[in-house]
């Protein structure tokens, strides 16, 4: 077992994701944690949009036994509560590690580590005792997260009613804008060659343009107020309204 400098086993820590509690991964003092879409890291995430191949690492400080999260050059970076950090951070319990500007969260998590034994004390030999039954009691279940973070904002698990994904263009009159500048191009019946490469550039950047669109997650409380929170990627939002949903026990389908 892997000891800090003095002496002391180092704490136990896991790994779960913000949104979905019930996917965890624990930590191994002696084998780094990385973490990627690449099938060759310890936590493969290939869903997760705006991750890299490889994106970060964590592991334990062996000469202060602390543990670190280290991003690996990633394109998007990696945060902890909020700050983007640099080559390596050290960790503390409860700290939020999101990979990337709106990727996925991992709760970092410190478990007890494990008492040191007692040095022996020297004693006259005495008669063994019979041995006595003891009954094993199995480790208590990991208790489900109470509440959530949407929007930059932690919300009670009890006061979410509903979560659910709007998509709108970001370009809403962009068809408006074409028709005008083809009747603009009409000046330049005179000259054919020039009106009409205009209007199939037009044509192009309309079609291009108006794909685009806003996925916004709309989270509403009981109260009948509501948080938002926008994303460029549809899976990614789709991602995170299933794992409120989940928490708070609503179809999937709904």
């Amino acid at each position: 077992m892997a000891r800090s400098p003095s002496g002391v086993p180092p704490a136990g820590a896991r790994l779960s994701k913000q949104d979905d509690p019930t996917k965890a991964v624990r930590l191994h003092p002696q084998r780094p944690l990385s973490i990627g879409r690449d099938a060759s890291n310890g936590l493969c995430l290939p869903q997760e949009a705006g991750l890299s191949r490889h994106h970060a690492v964590v592991r334990l400080e062996a000469a202060s036994g602390r543990w670190l999260v280290e991003d690996l050059g990633s394109a998007n970076g990696t945060y902890v509560n909020g700050e983007r950090v640099g080559a390596s951070h050290r960790l503390a319990d409860g700290d939020a590690i999101r990979l990337g500007r709106s990727g996925p969260v991992m709760l970092f998590q410190l478990e007890p580590a494990p008492a040191a034994a007692a040095p022996a004390q020297p004693s006259q030999a005495r008669p063994a005792a019979p041995p006595s039954r003891q009954t094993v009691s199995p480790a208590p279940p990991t208790s489900p997260a109470t509440s959530l973070e949407v929007a930059g904002e932690r919300i009670p698990i009890p006061l979410i009613r509903s979560a659910a994904v709007r998509s709108q263009p970001l370009h809403p009159h962009l068809f408006s804008w074409w028709v005008l500048v083809c009747l603009g191009g009409l000046l330049l019946l005179p000259f054919p060659l020039l009106f009409w490469p205009l209007q199939i550039g037009a044509l192009v950047a309309a079609v291009l343009l108006g794909s685009r669109k806003q996925h916004t997650l709309v989270v509403v409380l009981h109260d009948g107020t509501a948080r938002r929170r926008a994303f460029a990627n549809r899976l990614t939002a789709l991602s995170h309204r299933n794992g409120i949903r989940k928490a708070i026990g609503q179809s999937l389908e709904a």
